[in-house]
């Protein structure tokens, strides 16, 4: 078995969020924030609160202690002293730092960021199977999938299918990141390629 082409698969160059950015991260209104700023766009802290069901006090709080760690920034030109408009940087970041792993404490803070994204999007795809499928136009439905596929492969051709499926999306994101205009929506994309436990030797 070969190794992938690198040309084909460019390397990525998420951010690795270490121990001080996890712990920023680590509270589940902040996931929240972080996640409605990557799939809404620039917010304020009143129209966080509005859509999030917090006080506006609450969410300019949790802003300032993204901020502080760079998970965030305040929009350039934006706003006013009164109403600050923040962004969160283009890219993606990257859970699993190794060196946090090391610890106790930080693998267990990038386990709770884990777990609270996750949740996040189990609640938004279960929110749409429940009440949002029936409520799109014929032509959006066409176009959602909603799919598990299951087969068996090395470690190799795993990684090949990983890169793969990553290279489509970041082509997907880059090309379309900023569009706007008649019939954009804010569209979230799902991927998830892991191991099944082992169920023991099957001869």
């Amino acid at each position: 078995m070969t190794e992938p082409h690198t040309e084909r698969f460019p390397a990525r160059t998420d951010r690795v969020l270490d121990v001080g950015a996890l712990r920023a991260l680590a509270h589940p209104l902040r996931v929240r924030i972080f996640d409605m700023l990557s799939q809404y766009g620039p917010q304020t802290a009143s129209s966080l609160a509005e859509r999030l069901g917090e006080s506006s006090g609450a969410t300019s709080y949790h802003l300032r202690a993204l901020a502080k760690h760079q998970l965030i920034r305040e929009v350039e030109g934006r706003g006013t002293a009164r109403e600050r408009w923040w962004e969160r940087p283009a890219g993606g970041i990257e859970l699993t730092n190794p060196d946090a792993m090391r610890t106790p404490a930080g693998r267990a803070v990038s386990q709770m960021v884990m777990s609270e994204f996750l949740r996040n999007r189990h609640e938004q795809l279960a929110e749409f199977s429940e009440r949002g499928i029936d409520a799109e136009t014929a032509e959006w439905r066409d176009a959602v999938i909603l799919s598990t596929a299951n087969t068996r492969l090395t470690v190799e051709q795993t990684r090949e299918l990983s890169r793969s499926i990553q290279a489509l999306l970041d082509a997907a994101v880059d090309t379309h990141r900023d569009q706007t205009g008649d019939g954009v929506r804010p569209v979230t994309i799902r991927a998830d390629v892991f191991p099944l436990p082992e169920l023991g030797d099957e001869r």
